[in-house]
């Protein structure tokens, strides 16, 4: 691969430890900023509803270009703006393998819990030229450290058997983000993706080595992913592919992502953006009647295809802390209606947004 230089960008003059600035053919239009990371960990404060206590990110911005994207709106601490730059504009966090294994070397390190892919994914393209993974999943792993993955890249595949060999020392969970499952709409909606085909291959490739996959089907998009013949075909998809659990939740648009999002709507379904506009008017989440009556929709499908885990499953060892379980926002939904709720709820479902 040729990588060349360029020119930064003002916005990141200010930016302490950029190196250099860098494109390359293969990666057409994009921008990498390679910089140089005072820490690896970042501490999620203690009030936080995650069932983890430590996340690592080695980028910041993302290639896939999700539209829904919650973390767009981080890009504007750079002076990037959430949209066209939070897709093009890559920060990368070139010596973070380095740092983290420093961080996890000290006496003081619990050994608790460390997430990725919770902020940008850990797996975007990126990752095939700077394979920062490898590294970081070796200092975790010889330093007795836990770890969960969230990704919808299939690069992935790539470090499975280090991640296996891992998970003979230490806890590791593997989750794959699959929302979409009609390939039009989620190459309009996540154009810099791999297919669903691919990461469901993705998951056979990890389940057939032992690995307890999470699928998140996040987010479910009204009127767009939410109806019985969807998600009856994602999860009969996931079944097959031999993951062991879904996780889904409803489209919930932060500021940063709410504008992204419904420019993209405007263009593609204005018949749906006054409605979503309704719906997501005084919340970035959506209404607990909609919740409500996704809940009785999948759910009923989650059982049918044996794909909810048990009780432990949601809190098993791995996101446990030293004080115990992180009790709050798992992305499960609600407890499953009753039957006689889901047939009282109107279909379809205009009158919920």
């Amino acid at each position: 691969m040729r990588w060349n230089d360029a020119e930064p960008t003002a916005g990141l003059f200010g930016v302490t430890g950029l190196i250099r600035t860098v494109r390359a053919p293969e990666f057409a239009g994009m921008t990498f900023h390679e910089v140089l990371a005072k820490s690896a960990l970042n501490r999620i404060p203690r009030s936080s509803a995650m069932p983890f206590a430590w996340t690592i990110n080695p980028y910041r911005g993302c290639s896939h270009a999700c539209v829904y994207c919650f973390a767009r709106s981080t890009h504007r601490y750079l002076d990037l703006d959430s949209g066209d730059d939070f897709d093009r504009q890559v920060i990368v966090k070139v010596n973070t393998p380095e740092v983290l294994a420093a961080e996890v070397a000290k006496p003081r390190w619990s050994r608790e819990l460390v997430a990725l892919g919770t902020n940008t994914d850990p797996y975007q393209r990126a990752e095939g030229r700077y394979r920062l993974m490898p590294g970081i999943i070796t200092a975790l792993a010889e330093h007795g450290t836990p770890l969960s993955i969230l990704t919808k890249g299939t690069l992935l595949r790539r470090d499975l058997p280090l991640l296996a060999d891992a998970a003979r020392d230490v806890p590791v969970e593997i989750s794959m983000s699959i929302a979409v499952y009609d390939d039009e709409l989620q190459q309009a909606i996540e154009p810099g993706t791999p297919t669903t085909a691919a990461r469901l291959a993705t998951v056979r490739a990890a389940a057939e080595l032992g690995f307890r996959v999470t699928v998140f089907i996040m987010p479910v998009l009204p009127k767009l992913t939410d109806s019985r013949e969807h998600l009856d075909t994602a999860l009969a998809a996931i079944k097959d592919a031999g993951a062991s659990r879904v996780v889904y939740g409803a489209l919930h648009l932060r500021p940063g992502a709410r504008e992204w999002f419904f420019a993209w709507l405007d263009r593609e379904h204005p018949e749906l953006l006054p409605r979503y506009r309704r719906m997501y008017a005084t919340s970035a989440y959506a209404s607990k009647e909609y919740r409500t009556w996704l809940a009785a929709r999948i759910n009923p499908l989650i059982d049918r295809y044996d794909l909810r885990g048990t009780s432990d499953d949601d809190y098993p060892a791995t996101r446990r802390t030293r004080h115990g379980p992180r009790r709050g926002a798992t992305g499960v939904g609600p407890a499953t209606p009753s039957a006689a709720v889901e047939s009282a709820l109107p279909d379809p479902q205009a009158a919920l947004f």
